[in-house]
């Protein structure tokens, strides 16, 4: 920590603290990559360690909070189930016990028999409830299972235009930054703004304006691949990152879009009146190694800027933010 100048703060000390103990294998890859990068251990840096390998629950919502309770009681009738089991096999045990011991003392089998064939239906009864018993907890827990996977999904989508969010671009970042710098592999970013949005809005309603930004956001995903990741950055921002696309063919995707949006034909839901067609502006950037995923957005947002300043729907990309710096 004192050759990272990585201030000796509770939470930092637990993160380094399990990077010597090799306690996750994760956080210690991380580490030695941003080492190997000469990456500065900022405020931004620790608290992302700490969070993401160290105490994840301080930075999760509440969205399945309900669930330890429903697990706790499918537990607790899982436990009766077996408990039950354990008491019934320990009757047929000592019933089967009787009758081993009338075997050495009586000469007609059919009394033993009979008991038998009594003892071995109680036994099939029991066992054929304790199947129908498990077989409903199983299906509670298949349950929960899936209210599960459902919450984390809500909790990682945007409700309006069904892309991820901005939690969940956080953690797709993270781990394309570490694969890029790990595999030497190309990763890009484009960022999409509406023009003109806030007019959509001020002449057709707010309706109409959600109408807009759910047709882009199709369109954006039904562009990309399905190993990218679409987000939706903030406002009528949207962001998509490319892992193993270099900037010519992040430009390309960005392209085609910008395209596909422009060619697209919006009407109005309420009265089938067609409004005016729908641009974007786009920007292109390039992840640099080692680089932070705010740096790279930084220059992705610049190249968006210069795209709107040039006179909106186009593409620009940070080469030409740079030639545009070298010339002047």
């Amino acid at each position: 920590m004192s050759l990272q100048s990585v201030p000796a703060t509770p939470n930092n000390f637990a993160v380094w603290f399990n990077y010597a103990m090799g306690t996750s294998p994760a956080l210690r890859k991380t580490i030695d990559i941003l080492i190997g990068n000469k990456r500065k251990f900022d405020s931004a840096i620790n608290h992302e360690l700490y969070v993401t390998y160290v105490n994840p629950q301080s930075n999760a919502g509440t969205a399945a909070g309900d669930f330890p309770e429903q697990l706790q009681g499918v537990i607790s009738t899982a436990r009766q189930f077996l408990a039950a089991a354990i008491s019934d096999n320990r009757t047929q045990i000592e019933a089967l016990g009787e009758v081993s011991s009338q075997v050495e003392t009586t000469s007609d089998p059919r009394s033993i028999i009979e008991k038998l064939v009594t003892e071995l239906s109680k036994a099939t009864t029991r066992a054929s409830a304790l199947e129908a018993n498990f077989a409903e907890t199983s299906h509670e827990l298949d349950k929960i299972r899936d209210s599960l996977k459902l919450a984390e999904q809500r909790s990682n989508t945007d409700a309006l235009t069904g892309l991820a969010n901005r939690r969940s671009l956080d953690e797709f970042f993270r781990s394309a930054l570490i694969a890029a710098m790990e595999t030497g592999e190309p990763l890009s970013t484009l960022m999409i703004d509406i023009d003109h949005f806030k007019k959509f809005n001020d002449s057709f309603g707010h309706q109409v304006g959600d109408q807009v930004l759910r047709l882009v956001a199709k369109v954006m995903l039904d562009s990309v691949r399905d190993v990218d990741h679409a987000a939706r950055y903030g406002g009528e921002e949207l962001i998509a990152v490319l892992p193993g696309s270099d900037l010519a063919a992040c430009a390309a995707v960005a392209e085609r879009i910008r395209r596909r949006i422009s060619e697209a034909r919006l009407t109005r839901r309420a009265t089938g009146e067609e409004i005016s067609s729908v641009t974007v502006s786009v920007g292109v950037a390039q992840f640099r190694m080692a680089e932070s995923a705010e740096a790279l957005i930084e220059r992705c947002d610049r190249a968006l800027y210069q795209a709107k300043q040039s006179g909106r729907n186009r593409t620009v990309t940070e080469t030409d933010i740079d030639g545009d710096v070298a010339a002047a």
